[in-house]
């Protein structure tokens, strides 16, 4: 049987759409290739985008900024010397880009102006840590990306 160049480049044609064929729905099949959104509430984060700008300059004000430090124990998280610890209320949020299952948040809860992340919490690599506290009726914001 011979085959001509109109049924050769059908041919080529066809097997050139197979393959990519095949390589769209292994991804999209497949749980390997995760697809979601980097936050679950993406659109709601957005829309409270401005104020955390602005949380984040009230921070940036601060005479002592918030400084965190690899121990022994686990991540140790300061807040200024010059402000009370007991009028401190808010949450730390460490989230991992590359596993979601990983991410975790804490509330506040400061002794002698530090507060320490356990170590068995946290794994080596990247993490985005977001330390977000009310002093004085005044919202703050602390974001950083680290690697532990």
């Amino acid at each position: 049987m011979k085959i001509n160049w109109g049924t050769a480049i059908v041919l080529a044609f066809i097997g050139f759409v197979a393959f990519i064929m095949y390589f769209v729905i292994s991804m999209l099949t497949n749980d390997k290739y995760d697809h979601d959104l980097v936050v679950e509430n993406y659109y709601q984060q957005e829309l409270k985008f401005q104020e955390s700008i602005k949380n984040e300059e009230n921070a940036n004000n601060l005479s002592e900024q918030i400084t965190w430090k690899k121990t022994t124990e686990g991540m140790l998280i300061t807040f200024p010397k010059n402000i009370d610890t007991n009028e401190i209320n808010g949450k730390v949020f460490l989230y991992r880009p590359s596993n979601k299952n990983l991410d975790f948040e804490m509330s506040i809860s400061l002794s002698n102006h530090t507060l320490l992340v356990p170590d068995n919490r946290l794994l080596d690599g990247r993490w985005n840590l977001s330390v977000e506290w009310v002093y004085k009726n005044i919202k703050y914001l602390f974001k950083e990306n680290i690697t532990y």
